[in-house]
């Protein structure tokens, strides 16, 4: 998924972020810290890790709204303008967020990409937040980047950096824990979204041609929607998972037919609830899909 610089264009974009940046500073209004997240989830680790003493601005956080029609506003580029630290993801999932930021350096500001990190590239599955290890990284990273810009909290936010990395171990223990039961059951998806957390789950994958399409919004073969259309309807796979965010008439013919063929669907999301942690959301998405794996097989 590529989000789009959108209806005001590169170029007014990039006008309006130079001269918006150059009276700037990196501090909010009320004196706290201003981070901008490219994508909630990252916003939420920020919150805590940062706590009180830093604003966050998560851009994309709407779960109705489908990621592949995001478009950036005058109100996201003043805030990336004002940001001292700022996080995204990386691996050409939000490449206007690398644009925007080139236009207006700042050697003071903290960058943070979660590919970076992870040494992910462009052409890798994009959707690093459902790999186990990238929140640790983020946060890690995060918490240096808080201590560099507010060096009198260092042991704040190195505490705040330790309960968070304590708050992470019953998402690996259930991880395990269903690896350990379903390693090798065969399982499909409408998009590679959830196929970082597939991996880490021992889950094998199916139908990755036809994923792989639809993520980067081409047909898929007539061959590939067939082999997908078998997969169901023959009970080759235990369950479904799909992108609950973005859709199309294909889409949403396989998940009709997976509910007719008795294959439990899974839907997953692309930016977190609202009013859910990072935690939390995680933890409600393996539960549902350890209730699905358990579910019927034939």
């Amino acid at each position: 998924m590529k989000a789009s610089i959108g209806k005001i264009g590169i170029g007014a974009a990039m006008a309006l972020l130079a001269a918006l940046a150059a009276g700037a500073g990196g501090r909010a209004a009320d004196g706290k810290i201003a981070l901008v997240a490219a994508e909630n989830f990252y916003g939420d680790v920020a919150r805590q890790i940062g706590g009180e003493r830093v604003s966050v601005a998560s851009i994309m956080s709407n779960p109705d709204q489908d990621p592949h029609l995001f478009e950036v506003s005058p109100a996201v580029i003043r805030s990336i303008a004002a940001a001292q630290i700022v996080i995204y993801n990386g691996a050409d999932y939000d490449p206007w967020m690398a644009k925007l930021l080139k236009a207006t350096p700042k050697p003071e500001r903290a960058v943070i990409v979660a590919a970076d990190l992870l040494g992910r590239k462009a052409g890798d599955n994009p959707h690093l937040w459902y790999d186990p290890a990238t929140m640790p990284a983020v946060a890690s990273r995060l918490a240096d980047a808080l201590a560099a810009a507010d060096p009198a909290h260092k042991g704040d936010y190195d505490a705040r950096l330790q309960t968070f990395l304590a708050s992470l171990e019953p998402l690996k223990q259930k991880i395990a824990a269903i690896a350990g039961k379903y390693a090798g059951v065969a399982v499909t998806a409408s998009e590679p979204v959830f196929g970082e957390m597939a991996a880490a789950l021992k889950l094998k994958m199916r139908n990755e041609r036809f994923q792989l399409a639809i993520m980067n919004d081409t047909e898929p073969s007539a061959r590939d929607v067939a082999a997908f259309e078998r997969d169901l309807k023959t009970h080759k796979v235990r369950v479904m998972f799909y992108n609950k965010q973005a859709s199309n008439k294909v889409v949403q013919h396989l998940v009709e037919l997976a509910h007719a063929s008795n294959i439990p669907v899974v839907g997953v999301t692309e930016t977190a609830p609202p009013g859910q942690s990072y935690q939390d959301w995680m933890s409600s998405q393996l539960d549902e899909t350890e209730r699905a794996l358990a579910g019927p097989s034939s």
